[in-house]
This record gives C-alpha cells, sequence and structure tokens, in this order.
C-alpha cells in the first residue's frame, strides 16, 4: 500500500507555472502507474496525465497536452506534475493517483487508479 500526500499548489495569474508534487510513503514506488486529476468546482474528476512505472511512457490530456509535463523520480517516491502556460480554466484541485502494475500502457480513468492523494489547489487569475 501506499500513502500520497500531493504539494505546490497555490495562486498564479495567467500565463504562470506552477510545480506540483506527489510524494509516496512506501518501499515499491518504482512499482507504480501514477496519474494526476483535476476536479474544478461544479465539475467531475478529469484526467490530465499519467506516467508508467519506469517514466518510459508518459500520456496527457488534449487541453494541457503541450502545456503540462508529468516526471516521476524513484529514488526520491516522487511524481511531478509541470504546469505553463497556464489559463483560469485549468484552475482546479490537482489529485495525484497511484496503481502498482509493470505496464507500458496508459491508464487514463479514474477506476484504473487504486490509490490517491487529498489534492492541491491551483488557482489560476486572469
Amino acid at each position: 500500500q501506499v500513502q500520497l500526500v500531493e504539494s505546490g499548489g497555490g495562486l498564479v495569474q495567467a500565463g504562470g507555472s506552477l510545480r506540483l508534487s506527489c510524494a509516496a510513503s512506501g518501499r515499491t514506488f518504482s512499482d507504480y502507474a501514477m496519474g494526476w486529476f483535476r476536479q474544478a468546482p461544479g465539475k467531475e474528476r478529469e484526467f490530465v496525465a499519467t506516467i508508467n512505472w519506469s517514466a518510459g511512457s508518459t500520456y496527457y490530456a488534449d487541453s494541457v497536452k503541450g502545456r503540462f509535463t508529468i516526471s516521476r523520480d524513484n529514488a526520491k517516491n516522487t511524481v511531478y506534475l509541470q504546469l505553463n502556460s497556464l489559463k483560469p480554466e485549468d484552475t482546479a484541485v490537482y489529485y495525484c493517483a497511484g496503481r502498482r502494475i509493470y505496464s507500458s500502457r496508459y491508464f487514463y480513468t479514474k477506476p484504473d487508479y487504486d490509490y490517491w492523494g487529498q489534492g492541491t489547489q491551483v488557482t489560476v487569475s486572469s
């Protein structure tokens, strides 16, 4: 089992950048596919990005492709989400999620993931 704790959220102006971090407990973080999701007020939680256990495969939602970058450091048990060229519509609570699996497949739906963090708020002002 793994516990996930996000950090790095905040208030930023449109066009700005943030880097979110998700720290995982446990010794088997490198076994996990990791994902980022977000949920805006009154909306469903939606997929943002995913990275497989080896960081050899990444996949993004069309709405963030070219602006956001997911990465991981297995030695630090941490997955990151770099957010660039932020827009007001990126405002949401951002959640990281994990699933223990060795695979190059993409996992981009909520039921794909077994573990979730508590979320970190990102607010983009216009």
